[in-house]
């Protein structure tokens, strides 16, 4: 068995990609539009693991409520420097909900909700201002 993808809806396409590709550093691998269904694919992949894609689902013109996403769990990413990324997602606009107070694990959630972890290759020691930020929201 081969994993493939994970898929979470999105409400705005544009809002999401600048999360994950600006953002997290993800890129585009392939989009499909599909004007009788009303709906667009968005695969996403890391340079690190291109194997493993995120599928971003966009129904055109629904009003479906997706909820808070909690019933979702997370996704999870390694990143190089867990500091740096979280800082750069600020300088962004996104709220780090659960900062890197340990220097290994913080969460931040996309602009639909999504959860998503960020953990730290190897360790790196506590620094300021995380260890004195508080968590903010749900995560």
């Amino acid at each position: 068995m081969k994993y493939l993808h994970t898929m979470v809806r999105v409400r705005d396409i544009d809002a999401s990609l600048r999360f994950y590709c600006e953002g997290l550093g993800l890129y585009e691998v392939r989009r499909t539009e599909n004007p009788e269904g009303k709906f667009t694919l968005v695969y996403l992949a890391a340079e690190e693991s291109p194997e493993a894609e995120l599928e971003l689902t966009h129904n055109w013109d629904s009003t479906e409520d997706y909820g808070s996403a909690r019933h979702f769990g997370h996704i999870a990413f390694a990143v190089k420097n867990i500091y740096a990324t979280c800082a750069h997602l600020q300088a962004l606009g996104y709220t780090i909900h659960r900062p890197p107070r340990d220097g290994h694990m913080a969460f931040v959630r996309s602009p639909d909700l999504i959860s998503v972890e960020l953990l730290q290759e190897g360790c790196l020691p506590p620094q300021e201002p995380w260890v004195s930020m508080p968590n903010s929201g749900s995560w």
